[in-house]
């Protein structure tokens, strides 16, 4: 790797390990936009994304931190064109709400079909169809009518009933779905067209009584919605000259006055008078198509993205001095995405204010809509936050799935590697890797998870129907090198039931799976005798009860049911007998094996049960005392202390327990106590827990880190020298959220490596982070920034004034641009000055300041409990103050070693506390190879200092935008080929 020798890791950067992207269709936010909304309410926004594959991703804006919390598996040949969230009604006695509505997620995919989605259970709820065409478009009845209508609106017994759904067909009908009741059904068809060539290609809610449609012949009609009558049409005249005579009208958009805008083939913004339905004002904004249009809240502000891969902004003026709206001025465009734009939607708070838009280049892209032009934009990750690589160290296997298919590639050491001279060239060609194994799942459904095991014998794979199993062996065939497929029987129960997650241990001795409905099973794996022999499952798995836990007890996702309590991110212990699960909300849920494991004892539980549905709210123990699932004298009982572990502050991404020490690992050979049977007691079980390592490594949303020691309930001690408020200022301002980990532990080493989609950090946890770290407003604190709570000055070019209007001013997107690196229109700030006196100038800014939602009393307090947890965390570390010791992986010497003075030789002399790098993007997934039984491995080191400089040897795999396979993309005007 590139980076200083002490933290030398062999990385095989793979690059021929393939992952299709799929295009973004849609998007769509779960709640209405209302710039007078804060705080609890962002804790429940989502972002839904559909993409051409079929899947549905989930996103959490999390004040600005997006990520992705959840993936609707889609399946074989189908697309998502069109998504839409609808809220049921509030739950009301005597005037009290006594529960809220949830919201719901609707699709559409060039089918005849409206799917409703469980989002609890990551599949489809319910269909609905009928004798219609394919549907293009889809929109929801608004609750209620705009402001500026407000003869239309209606009471409060109408507002209570849920909305429909109104649909535009390939045919040219617009039909109707009722959402009452908790279902979807058909009722009706509103209106037919008598062209052929009427398809309906956007349609739109003006209220709630009138719908406009546009359609593929130059028409956009208005509609009634009670009986479906015209009302009254507008035409876009002819196409181009020189192209098709017909005007795509591509969508169409309602503003809060009425006003009509639509956006079509000709790359024209219209706007349409919404009373007299009239042509105000068109804009040639678009060298191409125009494919989605998005407002803000007011509707004076209006958002365009299309063929040409523009993203224009547009406002309306305002008439002086009689303050009344005037026409609509193009304010700028931006090149975001390098290719088609396709989705657009806007949802804006009284601290969120943005733009998601989406299309062909696969990557998410929020805009800031206030602040256009004035905040950065951010793309988003293209690639699944959860990584779908997995790895079998001793065999180096990588394993990588999508879709319906897996692949197991077998990457060759390299001739580097024995020596430590750290990161060579990128692994390509048939000498440096093979495709050992290709498996194309039978079914319709795309895969939900995929484990391998760490031994490369045994490989699972779940979708929503279903969950098969396989034994991997190498083949005696020509083909040298292929792994041979073996299948394995599952329990039939268990095979015909899908699945979200499935995971082996790290003993190859459990299949974890975790059902649909978060039922978590633990299914044991029996070795075969001999060689020839096949892999097989004990009929009757350890069904392992979480706590009882009400919604109320700080589940925040009560708006969308029961998702809140899915089940997210789990982790075995590194001797497997430690289970941890964590949900979206923050809950963790552990258990552990009692007993030592005797081959000699009969297996409990060889017939089949039936299988028990979870119950949250029923006693959490039940029977599971007085009658164990005993298997091999081994049983899993719920963690002693897992009642006292708290809820985490945000939603986990990353649980991963410490590897054992190989050095640590005690080679006594006395074997455990053997439990002999008695009368009273025919069928004993050891009682004993483990007692192998147990600290647990957590990584938030939030990106703060924790570290549990299970087993004991509580912080380890290294955690609480470490808080949240003292890691790195570089690793806590990196916007995209953590991917996974890899471990280095071995002699004295303890490092944990932690990537995202573009970047790889590395911590030595066994070293503290150093004192004085800045807080949350850049002062420093602890012992070196003021104890006493004074904010000490500095001079390394801070400003508070610029940091705060930072802070303040994020909207949801990127951070705030800096003012002198504005590239267009005003700046925020002008000198004011007397004569041609310009060093006594005064720096006077343009725009006014806001204070925060929360008040300047807050960011005191915060203060203050910064400060008071620095005083803690010094005398938890003993009053000892540790100095800085963190490197940047691609800022070096000429000789490749760290720069630092000679005085600090004793802090190099075990490598860095911290490392990073943003050298590799974008990252799929970064997973370990070699280990103890890896032929060719060094069996003695020479020194420890070579100890340190060999590190480890990983897979990091990169999918570049540029080795995708993408249509060919529009070029207009002032564009080169580079």
């Amino acid at each position: 790797m590139a980076g200083p020798n002490l933290v030398n890791m062999d990385v095989h950067r793979c690059r021929f390990v393939p992952y299709p992207l799929s295009a973004i269709n849609t998007l769509a936010f779960s709640h209405d936009s209302n710039p007078h909304t804060k705080g609890k309410v962002l804790s429940n926004v989502r972002l839904a994304i559909g993409r051409a594959n079929g899947d549905i991703e989930i996103w959490n804006p999390f004040s600005g931190n997006w990520y992705q919390e959840t993936i609707l598996r889609g399946s074989k040949d189908r697309s998502i064109e069109g998504l839409v969230w609808i809220k049921d009604p509030d739950e009301e006695v005597d005037g009290v709400i006594i529960r809220r509505g949830r919201f719901r997620l609707f699709s559409i995919g060039y089918s005849t079909a409206i799917t409703e989605w469980d989002l609890a259970l990551g599949r489809p709820l319910r269909h609905s169809t009928g004798n219609y065409g394919d549907i293009w478009c889809l929109a929801v009845q608004p609750w209620k009518a705009p402001i500026a209508l407000k003869k239309q609106s209606v009471g409060k017994e109408e507002s209570r009933k849920s909305p429909h759904l109104v649909a535009g067909c390939a045919d040219g009908t617009l039909v109707l779905h009722s959402t009452a009741d908790h279902d979807l059904r058909f009722l009706r068809t509103l209106a037919r067209s008598s062209s052929k060539k009427a398809r309906v290609l956007s349609v739109a809610f003006q209220n709630r009584e009138v719908i406009v449609a546009g359609y593929a012949d130059s028409m956009i009609r208005i509609f009634s919605f009670h009986n479906g009558q015209q009302i009254n049409s507008m035409s876009l005249s002819a196409g181009p000259r020189g192209g098709p005579s017909e005007v795509l009208v591509w969508t169409v958009r309602c503003l809060p006055n009425g006003t009509i805008v639509s956006g079509d083939s000709t790359g024209e913004v219209k706007f349409w008078d919404g009373r007299t339905f009239t042509l105000v004002q068109r804009i040639q904004s678009h060298k191409s198509d125009i494919l989605d249009l998005v407002a803000n809240t007011d509707g004076t502000i209006v958002f365009s993205g299309g063929m040409d891969r523009r993203t224009t902004m547009y406002r309306q003026t305002t008439n002086w001095p009689k303050r009344t709206a005037g026409r609509w001025a193009e304010i700028g465009h931006s090149r975001i995405h390098s290719h088609d734009i396709k989705a657009m939607a806007a949802f804006e708070t009284r601290e969120m204010s943005v733009v998601a838009s989406g299309g062909l280049d696969t990557s998410p892209t929020i805009i800031p809509l206030r602040e256009f032009k004035m905040e950065h934009y951010r793309a988003l990750p293209s690639l699944p936050h959860l990584s779908p690589l997995q790895s079998a160290p001793r065999k180096r296997l990588v394993m990588s799935w999508w879709d319906r298919e897996v692949r197991i590639w077998q990457i060759s050491r390299s001739p580097h590697s024995s020596r430590g001279d750290g990161d060579y060239s990128d692994v390509e060609g048939p000498a440096a890797n093979k495709l050992v194994s290709r498996i194309l799942v039978q079914g319709e459904e795309n895969l939900t998870s995929v484990a391998l095991s760490t031994d490369g014998s045994v490989l699972a794979a779940s979708t929503i129907s279903e969950v098969k199993v396989f034994g991997l062996r190498d083949s005696k065939s020509a083909k040298k090198g292929a792994l041979k497929l073996q299948k394995l029987k599952l329990p039939q129960h268990s095979a015909m039931n899908g699945a979200k997650i499935v995971q082996i241990s790290p003993d190859s001795k459990w299949l974890l799976v975790i059902r649909l409905d978060n039922m978590i099973q633990l299914y044991r794996v029996i070795q075969p005798r001999d060689i020839k022999g096949k892999l097989q499952f004990l009929t009757k798995p350890a069904v392992l009860q979480r706590l009882s836990r009400a919604s109320n007890e700080g589940i925040t996702i009560t708006s969308h049911g029961d998702y809140g309590k899915a089940i997210s991110r789990v982790a075995f212990s590194a001797d497997s007998r430690i289970l941890v699960v964590a949900d979206l909300s923050g809950f963790l849920d552990s258990w552990v094996l009692e007993g030592h494991e005797d081959l000699t004892q009969e297996a409990d539980g060889v017939e089949e049960e039936r299988v028990r549905q979870p119950d949250y709210d029923s006693d959490e123990d039940m029977d599971e005392e007085s009658h164990p699932h005993v298997i091999f004298g081994q049983h899993w009982i719920r963690n002693p202390t897992a009642d006292v572990m708290p809820k985490l502050p945000s939603t986990p991404l990353i649980l991963s327990f410490r590897p054992a020490n190989p050095s640590a690992v005690s080679t006594s050979t006395n074997g455990h106590s053997i439990v002999h049977p008695t009368r009273h007691n025919p069928h004993p079980h050891s009682h004993d827990l483990p007692n192998g390592e147990d600290r647990l490594f957590i990584l938030t949303a939030h990106n703060h880190i924790y570290e549990y020691e299970i087993l004991a309930g509580k912080l380890s001690n290294w955690s609480r020298r470490n808080p949240p408020a003292h890691l790195p200022r570089k690793f806590k301002d990196i916007l995209d959220r953590a991917m996974g980990v890899v471990w280095d532990i071995s002699g004295d080493r303890e490092r944990i490596w932690l990537y995202g989609s573009t970047w790889l950090f590395m911590f030595d946890l066994s070293r503290d982070f150093p004192d004085g770290m800045l807080g949350f407003d850049g002062v420093p604190t602890g012992p070196t920034g003021g104890i006493d709570g004074k904010k000490r000055e500095r001079d390394d070019g801070y400003d508070p004034e610029e940091a705060h209007d930072r802070k303040r001013s994020a909207t949801g997107a990127g951070k705030r641009i800096a003012a002198h690196r504005l590239d267009a229109g005003m700046s925020r700030t002008f000198l004011k000055s007397q004569g041609s006196d310009q060093h006594h100038a005064q720096r006077i800014s343009t725009e006014a300041r806001v204070a925060s939602s929360d008040g300047d009393d807050n960011v005191s307090s915060e203060d203050d409990a910064t400060v008071h947890a620095s005083t803690l965390v010094s005398l938890r570390r003993g009053g000892k103050e540790v100095t800085s010791n963190s490197h940047d992986g691609e800022l070096l010497d000429t000789d490749g070693e760290p720069n630092v003075g000679e005085g600090d030789a004793r802090r190099w002399k075990g490598g860095p506390a911290q490392w990073y790098t943003f050298q590799y993007r974008p990252i799929l997934g970064i997973v370990p190879l070699g280990g103890e039984d890896d032929e060719g491995l060094p069996s003695e080191r020479s020194s420890d200092h070579e100890d340190f400089r060999r590190g480890i040897e990983v897979a990091l795999v990169e999918r570049p935008s540029w080795d995708e396979d993408l249509p060919a993309r529009f070029y207009g005007d002032q564009e080169w080929n580079k």
